[in-house]
């Protein structure tokens, strides 16, 4: 069974992307307050440990750097199947709601580095995604308006937040 990166990882993918990096430097880029740093938190330990789940997976490769007295670090890059890997999560919707706020956050931020192009066609992917989702919603919520039940708030709930991420895709479009 092939194991399918995690989200997070995949944004680690595109930060390699731009350059080889330390893990150090991943890790700072990250814990900045701007940029993927307002949608991703990672703890060191657990960054270092993606990495190298990365790196066994073949997407990411290490050299290691001699520093003199101190420990050789490793300096990170994208192999040619990270990139693909990478190129393919980009470009596809997130599937669920729920995944707006993260992971969505998180391919914009890289269709945004490649141009007004690339975040164009990601905006109205994730558009027509969120679009059928709320449809399938509303359908569901409308078989459940006589009783107004516990499942017709959560379905409702959910509701609102698809049009507010379509409202702001709007936003996003007019950038």
């Amino acid at each position: 069974m092939v194991r399918q990166p995690l989200s997070v990882e995949y944004a680690l993918l595109g930060l390699v992307r731009e350059r080889p990096m330390h893990g150090y430097e991943i890790y700072q880029r990250l814990r900045a307050g701007q940029g993927l740093g307002l949608v991703w938190q990672v703890k060191q330990g657990l960054l270092y440990a993606m990495l190298n789940r990365l790196e066994e997976d073949g997407l990411l490769t290490a050299t290691l750097e001699a520093r003199g007295a101190r420990p050789p670090r490793k300096l990170w890059q994208l192999t040619p199947e990270g990139a693909r890997v990478f190129a393919v999560w980009l470009r596809q919707p997130v599937e669920h709601g729920r995944d707006v706020r993260v992971e969505f956050l998180a391919k914009l931020f890289f269709a945004w580095q490649d141009g007004a192009l690339a975040t164009h066609m990601l905006i109205e992917a994730q558009r027509a995604m969120t679009t059928d989702l709320l449809a399938k919603l509303k359908e569901r919520a409308a078989a459940l308006e006589r009783e107004r039940s516990y499942d017709w708030l959560v379905l409702r709930y959910r509701i609102g937040q698809l049009e507010a991420a379509l409202q702001w895709f709007d936003e996003c479009a007019g950038v």
